[in-house]
């Protein structure tokens, strides 16, 4: 894929500052998502170090569904949602993880197989909390994590630390 696309996608996502409160930048990837040719170009890009490697997307919610979903489809694989907690009607497994002010709880269901090469998908990477726990929620059900790959990491919060290699397309 040309760079010359990548650097439009990364460039159709917009900054909105205090949102979702005072103090917060939040990373708005809607345009991008808009865009057929950003879209196509990021998710070959997040693809790419993993090809065949994977029988699996898992993404976390929320907007890692959107990205995984569009990653299962270019891959030809199958995609398993990992939920917030009590959005599923047959959890098989959940994890809590700790959050700046309390924990969270993700879920999925036994759709992952003992066995089965999970690819983690995500659109930021932050403090490494929620996708720490997705690692551990696979791993629960049998799966093994063959690659996490991110939209963007926000460098600063240091969540590679936390949760080792990420194929991160942007960082910011």
């Amino acid at each position: 894929m040309p760079d010359d696309d990548l650097q439009r996608a990364q460039s159709l996502i917009r900054s909105i500052a205090d949102y979702p409160e005072p103090g917060v930048l939040f990373r708005d990837i809607t345009p991008l998502l808009a865009d057929a040719t950003a879209l196509r170009a990021t998710i070959d890009a997040m693809l790419a170090p993993f090809a065949g490697t994977f029988d699996v997307v898992a993404g976390i919610e929320a907007r890692g569904f959107l990205l995984a979903g569009a990653a299962a489809i270019a891959a030809g694989v199958g995609l398993i949602p990992i939920r917030k907690a009590g959005k599923l009607p047959r959890p098989a497994a959940s994890v809590d993880y700790a959050l700046e002010y309390g924990t969270a709880t993700i879920e999925a269901h036994d759709d992952i197989r003992p066995g089965m090469r999970v690819l983690l998908i995500d659109d930021v990477l932050a403090t490494g909390g929620t996708l720490q726990a997705a690692h551990t929620l696979v791993a629960e059900l049998g799966g093994t994590v063959v690659g996490t790959t991110v939209l963007m990491e926000l460098e600063a919060l240091g969540g590679r630390a936390l949760i080792g290699d990420v194929h991160a397309l942007f960082c910011v």
